[in-house]
């Protein structure tokens, strides 16, 4: 039973700071890779960052770059995404999901390749 919490949403202010968390219970985090994605409305679910189960090699959206930080704790069964200098463009819902996969990250973050989804939590930056 492959089970996501995903906790670390709110409202800030341009600039500002939020660390979202995924726990997860059922699986062992080691052997997933984990991604980030989020969808502000009228736009699609875009991809925006991955970390791999095997060496810790990340991807991050171009959108996201120098600002977004992905880090996982396999012996807490946590990822995070550390999110500062907040911008009312990254206004959304932040999911995130789970790959049974070992190898290498793909080039690009895409959302068809993970099996398990969490809820989402919201994400709103305005002043």
């Amino acid at each position: 039973q492959v089970h996501f919490v995903e906790s670390g949403g709110g409202s800030v202010q341009p600039g500002g700071s939020l660390r979202l968390a995924c726990t997860t219970s059922g699986f062992t985090l080691a052997h997933y890779a984990i991604g980030w994605f989020r969808q502000a409305p009228g736009k699609e679910r875009e991809g925006v960052s991955c970390i791999s189960s095997s060496d810790g090699t990340t991807r991050y959206a171009d959108s996201v770059k120098g600002r977004f930080t992905i880090s996982r704790d396999n012996a807490k069964n946590t990822v995070y995404l550390q999110m500062n200098s907040l911008k009312p463009e990254d206004t959304a819902v932040y999911y995130c999901a789970a790959r049974r996969w070992l190898g290498p990250l793909s080039p690009a973050i895409y959302d068809g390749q993970y099996d398990y989804w969490g809820q989402g939590t919201q994400v709103t930056v305005s002043s």
